[in-house]
């Protein structure tokens, strides 16, 4: 059985911070370019990752994976598109693409896993009925 998925595309900036000698970004920059993206895409869905942890869940980071598949420099405008899934009965996976917005090419995509934990427990809990009504639902 497919698992439902949400995607949310949005557009941002790469920042002179976020660049190294080499006047590339620098690779740990990608990491958190997705962290971004979830963010991103909780809010699209109208629950704020702050809301996620006032209804007693954490989403610790399990594994992640980062494709480098091309270049980006300060003030690129890039598009990032973020996919969650839920897999198995308690972790979410969020897929992400980074791409030139100009259609110029890719930059990195990969994904990371997190595990659902009980604020109260820290203990892994099975995904919330909300998690699943907004999953089965669509964006």
């Amino acid at each position: 059985m497919k698992h439902p998925v949400l995607s949310h595309t949005f557009q941002f900036r790469v920042r002179y911070s976020e660049t190294d000698q080499m006047q590339t970004v620098y690779n740990s920059r990608v990491l958190e370019w997705f962290e971004v993206g979830r963010t991103e895409l909780s809010r699209a869905l109208g629950i704020p990752y702050a809301e996620w942890e006032r209804r007693g869940i954490f989403m610790p980071l399990v594994e992640a994976r980062v494709f480098f598949r091309g270049r980006a420099r300060y003030d690129d405008l890039l598009e990032m598109t973020v996919t969650m899934r839920a897999e198995g009965r308690v972790r979410l996976v969020f897929e992400n693409r980074i791409v030139q917005a100009d259609g110029s090419g890719p930059v990195a995509d990969g994904y990371t896993v997190h595990a659902m934990l009980s604020m109260e427990t820290r203990k892994p809990v099975r995904t919330p009925d909300w998690v699943l009504e907004l999953l089965n639902k669509g964006l």
